[in-house]
């Protein structure tokens, strides 16, 4: 059931950001009320301790298990900031709640993120670093992201520096042309004591799979095994990017569990990105809604060409109107290429929101 999964982590995040960066005062209920373990968890307090700590805001009702929560945001001012989920919680999630703030903060901020890096319900970093950077830079800003050590499931232990300076505005996007696929490429990695051979039988399961829908194009994933130093704890993944001739990025990744053959992960890795290859979107499903508040605070109209919008988008799209009082219109696509496929342009009015600070 999907319904109650978007009441969790991730409305805390978008409304959290928003409330931080626009100053509102935010009080949020019923968190997780539906789970079998209700209110707060480790990873969503680590995430709303490191927005608050950014912008010396005050934060009631912030504790594990928590099922509300008052937040009176300040002004945001940037500097070193650390946040540790102290499980597998993702750092890219944190990365992900931070980061339009620390984009209007008074100073160049540091954030030292710790937790899983490669984790279960939350992209990857290598997805965070290779698909999600390249095209959200497209705002306008640059970071700085620097993995120092990996995490897996359960544990965690692992650890990301993002390094970013302040912008005055953000620049709107347009991404509505696909262009054609003109690479495919990506990294199968294993860590701890998995045996190397996991990695390449996931690479080649996953080029297998590749082969059979694109045949004229060579793809060069990569078997790792990730330094002893590098990683903490036991893990095997992979994660393929498809690159077409506009700049588009898209994705299919997938994650080791005890008992599930390599092949298997390799397969579900290719599957994903060849179905977010067949919608003609612009984007594939994950980056979708992670561009939602940075089209909200841009000054002017964003468009991105999208296959089915995720539950997480509407979502996304419900906080930013509501709370940044941005305009977004979702209708299906017109053109004539699209006519077959479930394809949706995302159109955004901006805010402008602009940094007092600079």
């Amino acid at each position: 059931m999907a319904g109650p999964r978007v009441e969790g982590g991730q409305i805390l995040r978008v409304s959290t950001a928003l409330s931080c960066l626009l100053g509102l005062p935010l009080r949020v209920q019923k968190i997780r009320a539906g789970r079998s373990t209700p209110g707060l968890r480790p990873q969503h307090l680590s995430g709303l301790e490191m927005i608050r700590d950014l912008c010396d805001g005050r934060l009631e009702g912030a504790e594990i298990g928590s099922t509300e929560i008052t937040f009176i945001p300040e002004k945001i001012k940037g500097g070193v900031h650390t946040a540790d989920t102290k499980t597998a919680g993702s750092v890219c999630l944190l990365m992900q709640a931070s980061m339009p703030c620390v984009l209007f903060a008074a100073a160049p901020s540091e954030l030292c993120l710790k937790g899983g890096t490669n984790a279960e319900m939350a992209p990857q970093i290598d997805y965070t670093v290779l698909v999600f950077k390249p095209i959200i830079e497209k705002f306008g800003f640059k970071f700085n992201c620097d993995i120092k050590m990996r995490g897996y499931y359960p544990k965690g232990g692992g650890e990301v520096i993002v390094q970013m300076s302040p912008v005055k505005q953000l620049n709107p996007i347009n991404l509505t042309d696909r262009g054609s696929v003109t690479k495919i490429y990506g990294r199968a990695f294993v860590a701890g004591v998995l045996p190397f051979k996991v990695a390449k039988d996931m690479v080649a399961a996953a080029v297998r799979c590749i082969r059979k829908e694109i045949r004229d194009l060579y793809v060069s994933i990569q078997p790792v095994q990730e330094p002893k130093d590098q990683a903490f704890g036991n893990g095997n993944g992979i994660i393929i990017i498809a690159e077409t001739s506009t700049g588009c990025l898209f994705a299919g990744s997938s994650l080791g569990k005890r008992g599930v053959n390599a092949d298997k992960v390799g397969i579900e890795a290719a599957e994903m990105l060849l179905a977010n290859l067949r919608h003609g979107g612009t984007v594939d499903e994950y980056l979708q809604d992670q561009l939602i508040v940075f089209m909200a605070l841009a000054n002017g109209v964003s468009r991105i060409k999208t296959g089915p919008v995720t539950l997480h988008t509407q979502t996304a799209i419900h906080f930013a109107e509501q709370l940044a009082k941005a305009k977004f219109t979702v209708k299906k696509s017109e053109d004539e290429e699209d006519a077959s496929k479930d394809t949706y342009i995302i159109e955004c009015q901006g805010i402008g929101m602009t940094n007092p600070n600079i």
